[in-house]
């Protein structure tokens, strides 16, 4: 599968990997600030924005995706940072492909199995009928029947897109994230530990990575790994605290 990724500046490769129902346009601002340093590729991960579409998906086809995009890139080893989801990819990655990648970022996501917790967004996408619709409002409007908060909504909302013909269409694949959720909230595991450098960048306000999660599969996995919480952010770290995320990124990937 070939996917859509963004590519911005020069130096060392870093991928990043956004968090489901995102896009790579999430990370824009962050990456536009790393791209001063490094030569970064924002990506679209299957079934989200602009890469194709596929009925089946679970991390290690994820993860053969990232490498096939750094086959294509002639890029030897990157370093990856991935947010939710895509940390869960990239963590894969690491431990699918450890000669492939140079260094590991995490972004407040453990690699345990969550409980379902998307149902009410699924639920809400699924509902809403785009035809005849003529603006934004009136789809935010359908989902703000089931999602009270506006900035959830916006940011959903960031996957419409016009047609030719100006009718709104969404950019993933409801269905197919819908169908492979159990794949998408699964464990990620491995019998071999990822033997280099990673980090972890916790939301302090966020429940996502627990205090027995890093004493548990997270060091049994990654063996060489910092953990650091931003104590001001939620789960959406890199946007509540864009400038401690910085810091962190840039500090651990320029450590030898």
């Amino acid at each position: 599968m070939k996917l859509h990724y963004k590519e911005i500046g020069h130096g060392q490769p870093l991928l990043i990997l956004h968090g489901m129902f995102g896009t790579l346009d999430n990370w824009q601002t962050l990456a536009n600030r790393l791209a001063e340093h490094y030569n970064v590729f924002l990506v679209d991960l299957r079934n989200h924005g602009r890469s194709p579409h596929a009925d089946e998906q679970d991390y290690d086809l994820m993860a053969a995706d990232v490498l096939e995009l750094v086959d294509t890139l002639q890029i030897p080893t990157p370093a990856i940072m991935g947010h939710s989801m895509g940390g869960k990819v990239a963590m894969k990655y690491a431990l699918n492909y450890p000669t492939r990648i140079t260094k590991l970022i995490v972004v407040d996501i453990a690699p345990k199995a969550y409980p379902p917790h998307h149902d009410e967004i699924i639920e809400a996408l699924q509902s809403v009928k785009l035809e005849g619709v003529t603006s934004r409002s009136d789809i935010d409007a359908q989902l703000a029947e089931h999602i009270k908060e506006e900035y959830v909504r916006q940011f959903l909302m960031k996957n419409l897109y016009r047609k030719e013909d100006k009718s709104f269409a969404w950019r993933m694949n409801i269905d197919a994230i819908d169908k492979n959720y159990e794949n998408l909230s699964a464990a990620v595991t491995s019998d071999v530990p990822f033997k280099k450098s990673t980090l972890f960048i916790k939301g302090g306000r966020s429940g996502y990575i627990k205090q027995e999660d890093i004493y548990g599969d997270i060091e049994r996995l990654f063996t060489m790994v910092e953990i650091e919480t931003v104590p001001e952010a939620g789960h959406w770290v890199h946007a509540q605290a864009p400038d401690e995320v910085y810091d962190l990124v840039t500090t651990f990937l320029s450590t030898d």
